[in-house]
Order: structure tokens, then C-alpha cells, then sequence
């Protein structure tokens, strides 16, 4: 028989002093409730018996569809695998009542997990879904997961166009701004690459390489700010040499054939995407600023997407290393509508951060996508998941606190979103101080949602969040 001290440290995950069903094992509970849980293994804890003993804490009761959901069922419609919490005993699904100290935390486990995943907070769960029979329960949490099956019902996607890794970064529109709109008009590259020779000819001429030529371009004023944009766009022949304009013409029209060709191939990606965005399942938002990058990448998105666990899913995905738009302003477009209808986000990490690529992770944060952040270097992956605050944001329509997933292994990206859109996600519920609560993806140790034990912005932020 459990004595109060047991019953105590049992169910200290659980407590909390902000009211409501945290308050309710505390040291001050009423005895008649330690008394009644003290006898739970010989006098199992029926829904009338639970209500009587919520009173105590003045809790509100709670409807039999609610009791029976948390406590006597393992539903196979919920969002994550119910059976994979702490504790679970196969015998408790089925059974009439709550047997032990251990199928009563279980139960508080679900409601603390699926609080924290789509309330924020546990007396606001509570309050919302004690009531609801159980057609509510069902359309509730139905609503919350992926269906698989008609993910899988889809097939394959129509084919995208296929643009070698070594020149998709042609596609960038830094590259777009050197080459011109089409290969009947001269751009701006060619134009200082020409200027360039003939000078260098005016002072003895001679062999030179393009990397030479441009640097002297370069120290002409209309040029100046253009440095990283013709070295990017000219980068598989930076280190060529040319003795005439003859092998200049030549060398530059070998470059811009692949990048009209990388071009006209990656517009029409981009309109196989836009056909398929109301299916589209994962956005992947990265920067690129060089060829290297852009191979890189590339690489990235297949190790990815072809992992045994996701190609029979037939996942549709945007590989931003092969679309392209007619301008930035039509891209942002593009990529805003992307974010708005894709399931779930990975956002890649590179050497340097863009206004871009943080704005589209946080966009999908504040809609209350699942968002992994991928980091290829240790002390990143540690700033990402302990210092950076884009890592957690506010869902916009229910303020609930959302965080990033963040990881610096592509299996685990992988792992990710099979567990995402198959609707089996692990989490660790945390309470690391008196009253904070932490939600933990237990793949990755990633905090993902809290409940702060600070009064004052509780209070504050859901006093008025829904007001404005």
C-alpha cells in the first residue's frame, strides 16, 4: 500500500501551483485523497471515485469518454503511439478502472504530453477536452495526425527535371543577373569580361586567366559591387587562361549554354511544384552562396528523402537546388506559399545565416509545423538548441511556445519525418524546476514546447493573447 510520501514522489512530475489539475497531489492535498490512492491496488480508482477525489482540489470532473480515453484505451487514431510514454502496462487498455499508482501516472502523463503538444498549457487542456465525448475525442485528435494512408495513395509525383549537381548553381540569381534573360542578349558578365581583355591587351596583352580579368574589371566603378556576383556566376572557369577574344567567347559560352539550359529546366521545376503545393509535405529552407554549396545541398536532399524509411512514402518535397523564378520578387512569392502549404520544414544550416531562410523557418514555427534544424557542425547544433531563439517561436493562431527540432545527423532528419508523418513521435515530459514544465523529442533531446513557471507572463500572455 502506498503511503503519502510514495504517493508524493510518484506523481511530483505532475505538480504544479498555478491551480487546476496540477494542484491536485500537492503536500497540502486533503488526507481522504491520499487515504482513497493509498488503496488503489485493492479499491481500483473508478471515474466516480476520480471525480470525488478532483473535488478536493476543486477541479472540475471529468466525462467517461474522457476517463476511458486516457486511462482504459491506447487509441490507434492519436497523433503519437500512446503505448511508447513511460510506463505503459499492455494489460491497462481494456480494463474497467485504474488498478495502480502506475496506470493513474500514465494516464496524467497523456494529458501533461497532448496539454503541452496543441494548449500550451495543462488547465487550459484540461478544461477543453474533460468534457468532450467520444466523437469529440476522435475528431480532435484526428485532426492532429497525418493520414499515412492517403499519403501513400498519391504515388509518385510527376517527374521534376533532372540539372546536373555541378551546375545547379546556374541557377541562382546571381547567375540570372550576369548571363542576361536569354542567350540573344550580351550580360553584364561577358560585357566586363570583354572590357577587361581588351584593356589588358591595350598594355602588352598576353595570356590571362577570367580570375585576373575580373579582378580588373572590378576596379572600374560600374563594376565594383558586382564582385561576388560575376565570381560566383564565372566560377567553373575562374582559373582558365585566354591569350585571344576568341578563347573568351569561347570559355563564356560554354558556361552560359549550361546556365540557359540549367535555367529553362529549373522554371520548369518550378511549375511542377507549384502544381503539386497542395500536396507539397516538406519545404527545405537553406542558403547558398556558392557552387559548392549548392553540390552540397544537392547531396543533402539525397541522403535524405532516399532513405529506406521515407521512398515508399512518395513524399513530395521542394529541393531548392532545382527551381527557379523569373525574379526575387516572384521567388519570395513562390517560396512564402511553399512554407504556408508544405506539412513540415527542414531548414539547413550553413556558414552564415540569411534574413531569407530564418524568415521562412520562422514562418513555419508560427503556423505550428514540426520545423528540424539541420547543423553538419557540433558547436552550431549547440548554439541552434540551447541559445538561438529562432529555435522556439509561438504558434500564431493558438500561442502555443513551438520548438525546433535540431540535429547534426541526416539519418536523424531522416528518422524525423518518417516518425512525423507516420504519427509516431516520442516525447519525455520534464519538469527541471518547481512549476516549468519542458515537452523533449526524444530523438534529438530538442525542447519542442514549456510552460513557464513565471505568474506574471502566464497570466499576462493568455489574458490577452486572444484578445488582439
Amino acid at each position: 500500500m502506498p503511503t503519502r510520501t510514495q504517493i508524493l514522489e510518484e506523481l511530483s512530475l505532475f505538480r504544479l501551483t498555478s491551480g487546476g489539475l496540477g494542484s491536485w497531489i500537492t503536500p497540502t492535498t486533503d488526507p481522504e485523497v491520499f487515504a482513497c490512492l493509498g488503496q488503489i491496488d485493492e479499491v481500483p480508482l473508478t471515474r466516480a471515485r476520480l471525480n470525488q477525489l478532483l473535488a478536493y482540489a476543486h477541479e472540475a470532473p471529468l466525462s467517461e469518454a474522457f476517463y476511458s480515453y486516457y486511462w482504459l484505451m491506447d487509441p490507434c487514431f492519436h497523433p503519437y503511439d500512446v503505448k511508447d510514454l513511460p510506463g505503459f502496462d499492455p494489460t491497462w487498455p481494456g480494463s474497467s478502472a485504474i488498478s495502480s499508482l502506475a496506470h493513474l501516472k500514465w494516464g496524467l502523463y497523456r494529458i501533461y504530453v497532448d496539454g503541452l503538444l496543441w494548449f500550451g498549457n495543462i488547465r487550459t487542456a484540461y478544461r477543453a477536452l474533460r468534457t468532450l465525448d467520444d466523437d469529440g475525442l476522435r475528431q480532435f485528435f484526428c485532426e492532429r495526425r497525418f493520414d499515412l494512408e492517403a499519403i501513400k495513395r498519391r504515388g509518385p509525383a510527376l517527374p521534376l527535371r533532372s540539372i546536373p549537381k555541378d551546375d545547379r548553381y546556374l541557377i541562382a540569381e546571381m547567375a540570372c543577373k550576369s548571363y542576361g534573360d536569354s542567350p540573344d542578349t550580351v550580360g553584364d558578365l561577358k560585357t566586363a569580361l570583354v572590357e577587361a581583355f581588351e584593356a589588358h591587351q591595350s598594355h602588352g596583352g598576353g595570356p590571362i586567366t577570367i580570375r585576373s580579368l575580373l579582378e580588373r574589371s572590378f576596379r572600374a566603378a560600374k563594376y565594383a559591387a558586382r564582385q561576388q556576383e560575376f565570381n560566383f556566376s564565372a566560377d567553373e572557369v575562374l582559373g582558365d587562361s585566354v591569350a585571344s577574344k576568341v578563347d573568351l567567347e569561347v570559355k563564356y559560352e560554354s558556361i552560359a549554354k549550361k546556365f540557359f539550359a540549367a535555367r529553362a529546366d529549373a522554371l520548369k521545376n518550378t511549375n511542377l511544384y507549384l502544381s503539386m503545393v497542395g500536396d507539397l509535405d516538406i519545404y527545405v529552407a537553406t542558403s547558398m552562396r556558392s557552387r559548392r554549396d549548392f553540390r552540397d545541398m544537392a547531396t543533402v536532399c539525397e541522403n535524405i528523402f532516399q532513405d529506406s524509411r521515407l521512398k515508399d512514402l512518395h513524399l513530395r518535397y521542394f529541393d531548392p537546388t532545382l527551381s527557379a523564378a523569373a525574379g526575387h520578387e516572384d521567388k519570395g512569392l513562390i517560396e512564402c506559399l511553399m512554407v504556408k502549404c508544405a506539412k513540415a520544414l527542414v531548414f539547413c544550416a550553413g556558414d552564415r545565416d540569411s534574413y531569407g531562410k530564418d524568415s521562412e523557418a520562422a514562418m513555419a514555427l508560427s503556423l505550428g509545423k514540426p520545423v528540424i534544424f539541420y547543423c553538419d557542425q557540433e558547436q552550431r547544433r549547440t548554439f541552434y538548441q540551447n541559445i538561438h531563439p529562432l529555435s522556439r517561436l509561438v504558434e500564431f493562431k493558438t500561442g502555443v511556445a513551438v520548438g525546433a527540432m535540431i540535429t547534426d545527423r541526416l539519418d536523424e532528419v531522416s528518422e524525423l519525418l518518417y516518425r512525423i508523418f507516420t504519427n509516431k513521435m516520442g516525447y519525455k515530459l520534464e519538469q527541471p524546476k518547481p512549476d516549468y514544465l519542458k515537452l523533449v523529442e526524444q530523438t534529438t533531446r530538442s525542447i519542442v514546447r514549456v510552460q513557464t513557471n513565471d505568474r506574471m507572463i502566464t497570466e499576462t500572455f493568455w489574458n490577452h493573447y486572444h484578445n488582439r
